[in-house]
């Protein structure tokens, strides 16, 4: 039987209340098959001591890195599979903290995945990581440290900025290896032949070692006078290596081949083609059938053409990734395959039904009722992506689907990114590359920093045509050339074209297709609530509605009572 990587760990955490720590370490060795894939993992989190929600920044970030990081499809490798991980999670916790007052998400990290004869360690802030290989004591990691006023604090650390730079190095194992994960706290305290004293007193038993190390820290820190009541320490022993191998796991785009192209009645992996659903210079669509269980799906595929073309590669494999963490009914879902996978494509749940654009064509005596109603589905879907940090860049009647129930689905993800610093310039690049379609922001062919108000944007534009089956500028917003052209598009008011639209969704549609992205509405949710239903003119809220009875009934009582209230008095 082949030899696997073994590993073993010891803790030791010294804190005068648990619940008062501000630091979090964990590892995760998984079963053998994710083991190969995605190797182990050991991760270390040091928030600051003047963060009031110290414990909650320490606790999410290491959480958040663990679940995340072996959610990440197998062919992912470790580097691209972590840095992904880790830049998303570093955006959740910059936007969650913008709404804290009294503190932040914000920790230094380090974590460090062990695949094969290999560790791959990413570092942010000032965390510390080295590595006890003999009689030699090395740090690996980096003291990001700003010195401000006096006080010393971390910089470049996880949820710090809307965008991390990311520590990245690469360290080949040998059996026997310790690592050893601690914090900041512990500068000062001991010396490096401390901790190769300590630590080699007794190897066999690394919480005994940790303990060791904790208590050592703690009197020297107290005879320095310094406050020591705050360390940690965790230590990673390679105890067994995986034999040598030329054929290791976890290239950036995983050892698949793109699948040729497909006509109905080919066979790929156990699927048979049904129907080609689409095809385009970036992708193929086809809708398949699983030969064992005869369940339908959709696979999406790169196109043959790209095969060589990684740069799109990379993000196609990010994709499948976007969908699986947005959780709405809302948006296309990803389907785990019944067997391993021989090509690079993913599968999604199959949606019966028809794009919103043959819905438009089939019902164009639709009500105002209906088609608000599609519209409130699709804002729905749009703010699922927006709260997982995700810019769809490509909302389209072509891209929306609408089952036989009158659900909403929102698909078609190549352009769909996570949200990134510097005006989100590969996300505008992106879309740029798949393709602007006229319900695209004027900011995409401008080359203007775009954001959650683009998607805004695509929505709006896309509800507009819904509603009156036109555009709302003469000048389609992807055929600008410069800023002066923004002057040219003049908004035609959708009442023109539907009396139905009332002046206040007007308004909001106006608001939100504004071709200066900084004047539309500042949060999602303020446009969606303009989606109701228009009143009549002359509706004073109670005649015909849902609350009209109840409140006819209320009004009966009241008078009742007024009137035995005057006759009281009367009769007194």
């Amino acid at each position: 039987m082949d030899r696997q990587l073994s590993l073993s760990v010891g803790q030791a955490f010294v804190a005068p209340e648990r619940r008062h720590h501000r630091s979090s370490m964990s590892l995760r060795v998984p079963e053998a098959g994710l083991l190969e894939a995605k190797g182990a993992l050991a991760v270390i989190s040091d928030s600051s001591s003047r963060n009031a929600i110290a414990k909650q920044a320490g606790d999410l970030s290491v959480r958040g890195l663990v679940a995340d990081y072996f959610s990440t499809p197998d062919h992912w490798g470790v580097k691209y599979s972590a840095i992904r991980v880790l830049r998303s999670l570093n955006a959740w916790c910059y936007a969650q903290s913008q709404h804290v007052k009294d503190g932040s998400y914000v920790s230094a990290l380090s974590a460090m995945v062990y695949q094969g004869r290999e560790a791959h360690l990413f570092h942010m802030g000032d965390t510390l990581v080295f590595l006890l290989r003999g009689a030699e004591f090395e740090q690996l990691s980096r003291d990001h440290i700003t010195d401000l006023g006096g006080y010393r604090y971390a910089s470049r650390a996880l949820g710090m900025d809307p965008s991390i730079e990311i520590d990245y190095l690469q360290v080949p194992l040998k059996q026997g290896d310790i690592f050893l994960f601690t914090t900041q706290a512990v500068r000062g305290t001991l010396m490096p032949s401390d901790y190769v004293r300590l630590i080699r007193a007794d190897v066999s038993d690394l919480d005994a070692a940790c303990e060791r190390l904790a208590q050592a820290a703690s009197e020297r820190a107290q005879e320095r006078g310094y406050g020591g009541d705050q360390f940690c320490f965790q230590l990673v022993r390679v105890d067994a290596l995986p034999e040598a191998t030329e054929d290791r796991p976890g290239k950036v785009y995983g050892d698949l081949p793109v699948p040729p192209e497909l006509s109905p009645g080919d066979r790929l992996d156990g699927l048979e083609v049904e129907a080609v659903l689409s095809r385009t210079a970036q992708s193929r669509v086809y809708r398949v059938r699983d030969l064992a269980s005869q369940r339908q799906m959709v696979l999406k595929a790169p196109s043959p053409e790209l095969s060589s073309r990684n740069a799109y590669l990379e993000h196609f494999l990010l994709q499948q990734w976007v969908v699986e963490r947005v959780k709405s009914p809302f948006v296309a879902r990803v389907v785990e395959p019944s067997r391993p996978r021989r090509h690079l494509y993913y599968l999604m749940a199959l949606v019966n039904g028809e794009t919103l654009t043959e819905w438009a064509r089939r019902h164009p005596q639709a009500s105002l009722s209906q088609r608000l109603d599609i519209a409130r589905q699709l804002g729905k879907a749009v703010q699922a992506l927006h709260h997982r940090d995700l810019l769809h860049q490509r909302i389209h009647p072509d891209n929306i689907l609408i089952d036989s129930h009158g659900q909403v689905v929102l698909a078609d993800f190549s352009a769909c990114r996570l949200r990134e610093g510097d005006g989100h310039r590969h996300s505008r690049e992106l879309a740029r590359q798949v393709g602007l379609t006229e319900h695209s922001a004027p900011e995409y062919a401008l080359d203007t920093d775009v954001g959650r108000r683009s998607d805004q944007y695509a929505l709006a534009s896309t509800i507009y045509w819904l509603l009156t089956g036109g555009l709302p500028y003469a000048l389609a917003p992807h055929q600008l050339r410069t800023h002066t052209d923004l002057e040219k598009l003049s908004y035609r008011s959708a009442r023109t074209a539907n009396p139905e639209v009332d002046a206040a969704l007007d308004d909001a549609l106006r608001r939100a297709l504004d071709p200066q992205r900084a004047l539309r509405y500042r949060r999602l949710s303020e446009f969606l609530v303009t989606l109701r239903e228009p009143r009549r003119d002359g509706d004073d809220g109670d005649d015909g509605g849902p609350l009209g009875e109840p409140a006819r009934f209320w009004q009966g009582v009241a008078g009742i009572l007024l009137l035995l209230l005057v006759l009281s008095w009367l009769l007194r």
